[in-house]
This record gives C-alpha cells, sequence and structure tokens, in this order.
C-alpha cells in the first residue's frame, strides 16, 4: 500500500464535476476546486463519484477527471477515484485504469439496480480486488443503489489483503458502531458517508468523513474532523454547528444538485448538470442561499 493510501483520514470530499451549461466538463474551474481544497485543509479528494455525476459522464471523461485531478493535486493528497459499477467486469476496468493513471485508492460502491445477494456483493468486491493491485474502499448508501451490504460481508471482505475501508453512507450511526467493532483486529477504516451523522460514528472510531458538505465548507469540514480526531467532541459540536444546517438543505434534492447550486452561488462554477438531473428548483434556491450566509459562506 502506498504511503499516500496510508494517509486516507480526516475531511475527504467527494468532489463534483463542474460542468458548463451544454453539459461540457468544465476543466478550468475544476482545476480551481482542486487547489482550493489543498489550501483549505481537506485530507482527501473522491474524483467521480456519486456527487460527481460518475453515472453520466462516458468512460473516456470518467477517466480524463480522475485524470486531471491527479495531476493538478500533483500527490499532495490522496486522491480516490470512483470507479463503482453495477458490472463487475466495468469496475475492474475503471479500477485498472485508475492504478495506471496514478489514483492512491478505488471507492467502489455497491452494484446498484441488479440488487446482488449478499455472496454477490462479496464475489464482486473478491473479483476487483483479486484483478487490480489497488487499495479498494467499499462504499455502502442504500438509499440510492437498492442493495444494503450488510455488516458480516463488510467483515469478510475486510480479510481481503487490499480492501482497506468503507465509506458508510447509512447514517445508521449504531450499526456502523457495531460495524467498527466487528472489524476490531482487521486492517479496514470505517468512513462516514453522511454529513449529519458523521461526527458521532467518528466518536466510535470512524477516521473520516467522505463528504458533500465539504464541498462548501471545506475549512469547517476539515476542522470538525481534526477535532473528531484529536477526541474534542466539545469543539466539533461547536464548529459543526455552523453547518449542521447545510448538512440537511443539500440534500433538499437528490445529490449533486443542491451542491452545485451552491457552488454556483458561491461563484465557484457554472449552473451546468447532466440529464437526468436539473438544475435546483426555484423554491430552495432561497433557503439555500440563506443558509450559506448564515453560515459566512458567501
Amino acid at each position: 500500500m502506498t504511503q499516500q493510501a496510508n494517509n486516507i483520514q480526516g475531511s475527504i470530499v467527494a468532489i463534483v464535476t463542474p460542468m458548463n451549461e451544454d453539459g461540457g466538463v468544465d476543466w478550468k474551474n475544476l482545476e480551481k476546486l482542486v487547489e482550493w481544497h489543498i489550501e483549505q485543509g481537506t485530507s482527501s479528494i473522491v474524483a467521480v463519484g456519486t456527487t460527481g455525476e460518475a453515472s453520466t459522464l462516458s468512460m473516456a471523461e470518467h477517466t480524463q477527471v480522475i485524470k486531471e485531478i491527479i495531476r493538478v493535486a500533483n500527490k499532495r493528497i490522496p486522491i480516490i477515484a470512483g470507479t463503482g459499477a453495477n458490472s463487475t467486469h466495468e469496475a475492474i476496468q475503471l479500477t485498472e485504469e485508475a492504478k495506471t493513471l496514478g489514483a492512491d485508492a478505488a471507492l467502489l460502491v455497491t452494484p446498484y439496480y441488479n440488487k446482488p445477494t449478499q455472496e454477490g456483493l462479496y464475489q464482486h468486491y473478491k473479483a476487483v480486488a483479486e484483478a487490480v493491485d489497488l487499495p479498494i474502499i467499499l462504499y455502502n448508501v442504500p438509499s440510492r443503489t437498492g442493495v444494503d451490504m450488510q455488516n458480516e460481508t463488510v467483515i469478510r471482505l475486510a480479510d481481503l489483503t487490499n480492501v482497506i475501508g468503507i465509506k458508510d453512507a447509512t447514517g445508521d450511526v449504531p450499526r456502523g458502531k457495531a460495524l467498527i467493532e466487528g472489524l476490531l483486529g482487521k486492517q479496514m477504516t470505517v468512513y462516514s458517508g453522511d454529513d449529519d451523522t458523521a461526527r458521532h460514528l467518528m466518536a466510535h472510531g470512524a477516521k473520516g468523513n467522505i463528504s458533500v458538505t465539504a464541498n462548501i465548507a471545506p475549512k469547517l469540514v476539515s476542522q470538525v474532523c481534526a477535532a473528531m480526531l484529536d477526541r474534542n467532541i466539545q469543539l466539533a459540536e461547536e464548529i459543526n454547528d455552523k453547518i449542521s444546517k447545510l448538512n440537511n438543505i443539500l440534500f433538499c434534492e437528490s445529490n449533486p444538485i443542491p451542491v452545485k447550486w451552491a457552488l454556483y452561488e458561491m461563484g465557484m462554477i457554472g449552473t451546468g448538470v447532466r440529464l437526468p438531473l436539473t438544475p435546483l428548483a426555484e423554491q430552495y434556491r432561497t433557503p439555500l442561499r440563506e443558509e450559506l450566509k448564515a453560515a459566512g459562506i458567501i
């Protein structure tokens, strides 16, 4: 495992993929965002995850975005490539490409729509892990995929050498706590994938937050994570109070619609999203703007 892969903890932004109004990737603003995150204290970047609109990028665009983020970061922070797919063959292809491009790790969402069994999930990840010598982080987000990887399956996968972590986006803290306890003695790190409950999961031993909110408040999310890693829960709560309402309003419509609109309000990117996603509905724009003002972001 690379030294960079060992350093994946703290605030890990699931970065948006900026787009022009015609839906083309906005490479200039992508570079600007990566530089901004490094400057603001973001610990690591996930390239082309759910928030990066992986599901509507072509294979060529997918790999090009990963390549560009790796180029701009230039080894200053770890880069995790989103390489999940509901086809095991495609997931292997994407993960091989991420390794070739120089990613420090890969994040693989559970196969969506085809609803594999727990054994199918195990065999899927096992096939990728055996095919590609790259650190792998599992990603369980049943609210979006239609499949829920059970703790027992995760614990079983932890025995595979290059499966190093899991992004737990269930938002179920007691379940996450049980998973952390079940992984004691194994070389697997748990990361939260739910901004609203991340600090609670970190209180039980999770090592970071793969965050949507960090897209717009990178310094504050980084400070919350740093405080939790230092076991300073009071400080983490005080900082989190500034962004707690943002953590919720950023999901008023499907992610990444609200967070991309927030970045537009901040002057960081344009309004582009790809169909079938659409720009944020009018009724949510003023409430989101007010929360950005309240948090001191605009």
